[in-house]
């Protein structure tokens, strides 16, 4: 079996937990609020401009036997510079306040997830950083699109509002193969286990946005969030 189907198949768990999020499940059937839209943009703004930051660190840190795996990692870096002004983009659409993000402070969860992700480069492995990115690609392909066109009929606003998430859904699919055949070629067992081991934490740590946000926003008596 293709390490790529066994890492799917290991991380079942922890995904299907954060696909159960409440929030999560609100903002697929587009039954969350506007505000609640523009703050998990929010929190999405600033772990998606930490993106490129990581890539280039994990980039730095392989060993010289992983020349193939840095190459992989340029072409990502290639396709996700700017990502984060599309983000304020969206937030400017909604109607929010673009600058008081940028000049902001993300939450304690992405703040964790932020810190675990450098931590894991910088004294652990680069590989596991993998995790990171199996997390956050699957987690668009699954539900991005999704959430994107329920929310925009929700709503009722334009495109310009959804480019983040439009984009990401369609980009990510793309990017799916690209991480399996790379992750495929990673042969050291143990560092198999290390990307398994860290891409079910990640799931843990990215589900913990949702959850934190889930607190503001989400009502006691229904699932729809509300301002």
């Amino acid at each position: 079996m293709p390490f790529y189907e066994t890492l799917l198949n290991e991380t079942t768990k922890e995904r299907e937990e954060l696909f159960s999020v409440p929030l999560i499940k609100a903002g697929a059937a587009g039954e969350v609020s506007l505000a609640a839209y523009v703050a998990f943009l929010t929190e999405a703004y600033h772990h998606v401009k930490h993106t490129v930051p990581l890539l280039r660190l994990c980039g730095s840190k392989l060993p010289e036997h992983y020349e193939w795996l840095r190459n992989g990692v340029n072409e990502y870096i290639d396709e996700e510079l700017g990502h984060e002004e599309w983000i304020l983009n969206d937030i400017r659409a909604c109607g929010a306040d673009a600058e008081s993000v940028r000049n902001g402070t993300p939450g304690v969860s992405t703040t964790l997830m932020l810190q675990y992700a450098y931590s894991m480069i910088n004294l652990i492995n680069p590989v596991g950083f993998f995790g990171m990115v199996l997390v956050l690609e699957g987690t668009s392909v699954a539900l991005a699109t999704q959430a994107g066109e329920a929310l925009q009929e929700s709503f009722g606003l334009g495109e310009d509002a959804f480019t983040y998430l439009s984009s990401h859904g369609a980009l990510d699919v793309g990017h799916t193969d690209f991480y399996a055949g790379l992750v495929n070629k990673i042969e050291d067992e143990n560092e198999r286990t290390l990307l398994i081991y860290s891409a079910k934490n990640f799931y843990r740590l990215y589900g913990d946005i949702f959850r934190e946000l889930g607190i503001r926003f989400l009502s006691l008596k229904s699932t729809r969030a509300f301002a």
